[in-house]
Order: C-alpha cells, then structure tokens, then sequence
C-alpha cells in the first residue's frame, strides 16, 4: 500500500469529521459543501481501492491475509457514501453527527489497513 495515500485519506476523514461535527454543534444539517467533503474523501477511498487492487493483481500480499485486505478497502470504500446518504434522510443536526461518524470510522479503518498491509 502507498502509506502517503492511507495517511492522506485518513486526516482527510479527520477533517471532514471535525467539519461536520461542527456542524453537528452548531445544530445544522449537511449541506452541499459538506457533500462535497464527502465526496473528496470518496474518491480518496476509490483510489485506494484501485492501488490495492493493482497491487495484489502484481503478487505483493498482504501480511494478514488477501481476504480481509480486500473486505477492509470495500468497507472504507463505502462508509462515508453510506453515512452521506443516510444524512440526507436527516435533516437536522443528527444528519450532521452521522456524517462526521462515517468519517471517523474511514479513519479506524485506514490505521487498521495500515496494519493488515503490514506498516
């Protein structure tokens, strides 16, 4: 894994969970900026998935495993879009919070691919 890649989208998620906790305090919804935030971490996400994916399709192997390097990366690939969506369904400030702990959870789990890698 590209550790430079795993630690951008790690703080990139801190931000985005600072961001919309703020939010959250502040007793706002999302709103199309945080959306945005979202979306940059996204497809931070996607580009991890693609590097991870070349670089099993190359031989390199992870230390714990293909098969839960694999579930990790889909896992981090899909918890923010799902806490964006499921924010939409909410607007008040508790689409806010659910926002920024899909964030949070990206996070945990970029440290722990970071170990599944073998870092």
């Amino acid at each position: 894994m590209l550790d430079a890649l795993t630690l951008a989208t790690g703080v990139t998620a801190l931000l985005l969970a600072a961001w919309c906790g703020w939010a959250a305090y502040r007793d706002q919804p999302t709103k199309d900026w945080h959306l945005i935030g979202m979306a940059v971490v996204s497809l931070l996400a996607v580009i991890q998935l693609v590097v991870g994916i070349v670089q099993l399709a190359r031989g390199e192997k992870p230390e714990q495993g293909t098969t839960i390097f694999v579930a990790y990366l889909l896992g981090a690939l899909a918890c923010v879009p799902a806490a964006g969506l499921m924010s939409l369904s909410e607007r008040t400030r508790w689409g806010s919070v659910t926002a920024a702990a899909g964030a949070v959870v990206l996070a945990v789990l970029e440290v722990r691919l970071y170990d599944i890698w073998g870092g």
